[in-house]
């Protein structure tokens, strides 16, 4: 069993009315089974209402299942015994980070995690210490967080979460409030995480520029997993993504163009440097003596 373990998982959203009967059930997860290995970096993809979001909820006890089990760390999320445990294992950054620091300083925002499950005052100041300096925010750590940036407050948030020392970070599309470069410092806030502290990472995303990196993409739609494999695996099939209402990196979808009129490109180019690699001899060939290699 890896890190989070999935089984048979549903869960319906049910609206009540005056009276506390059931009037309406809207099923968000339907069915769902997965493996999340320890160590793993695995991006989640789904259009608005896939239940991507809903299954980020489960890890931590957010939300538990209407049916079926989540596991994390070997424990059930439905056990009310161990969700302080699971949280501990398994910490949650949100969409907006204003919604999570509640701080006046960035240190003190950090550190509050910690304080509250009992760490003692020496280890948390260690902790801080060495959460800011894993997220490039020790230079801030006096600041105000009302005077970060939108791509610095969602580095604190992760901060505090790290600074918990989780196994797991669950990111509930940490980017969608940032602008270019916001995302692009938390994304490589987040892999660095990854490679450098073996930290697992969940990252639900709409951003099909995020998951190149992953070791593994999860496509849902309409609450089940209906594609699972590498980025490239994943990219390689622009029609049947498509047809989950999802789009691909625009450079995939230039090299899947090119090749479907004609050109030899390989499927499921990923990058830019990839793209170029590829193009360039071709050029060169039909071109001789015009472009440089």
């Amino acid at each position: 069993m890896g890190i989070i373990k999935a089984s048979k998982l549903i869960f319906d959203y049910i609206r009540h009315d005056e009276e506390e009967k059931a009037v309406e059930v809207d099923r968000a997860i339907d069915g769902l089974s997965l493996d999340i290995a320890k160590g793993s970096f695995v991006a989640i993809l789904g259009h608005n209402g896939s239940g991507k979001s809903t299954f980020a909820k489960q890890i931590n006890g957010i939300l538990t299942p209407t049916d079926g089990t989540v596991w994390v760390s070997g424990m059930n999320t439905a056990d009310e015994d161990a969700i302080w445990e699971i949280r501990k294992k398994a910490g949650m950054v949100f969409q907006n980070p204003d919604n999570q620091i509640i701080g006046n300083v960035v240190e003190e925002d950090v550190g509050f995690g910690p304080e509250n499950i009992g760490v003692p005052t020496d280890d948390i100041w260690k902790r801080v210490d060495e959460s800011l300096e894993a997220v490039g925010m020790t230079a801030y750590r006096y600041k105000s967080p009302n005077k970060l940036s939108g791509g610095q407050k969602q580095r604190v948030a992760i901060a505090g979460v790290m600074a918990m020392k989780p196994e797991c970070i669950v990111l509930d599309e940490p980017t969608a409030m940032l602008d270019p470069n916001g995302r692009k410092e938390v994304i490589k806030t987040v892999r660095e995480l990854n490679q450098k502290e073996g930290i697992t990472v969940l990252l639900i995303t709409h951003y099909m520029e995020e998951v190149i990196h992953a070791d593994r993409v999860i496509v849902m739609d309409d609450g089940k997993l209906v594609m699972d494999g590498t980025p490239r695996e994943i990219f390689s099939k622009v029609e049947e993504l498509k047809s989950y209402r999802l789009d691909v990196p625009q450079v995939t979808e230039l090299a899947y163009e090119l090749r479907k009129a004609g050109m030899d490109l390989p499927e499921g180019i990923l990058s830019q440097e990839e793209f170029m690699e590829y193009i360039l001899p071709i050029f060169a060939r039909k071109f001789p003596g015009q472009v440089k290699l």
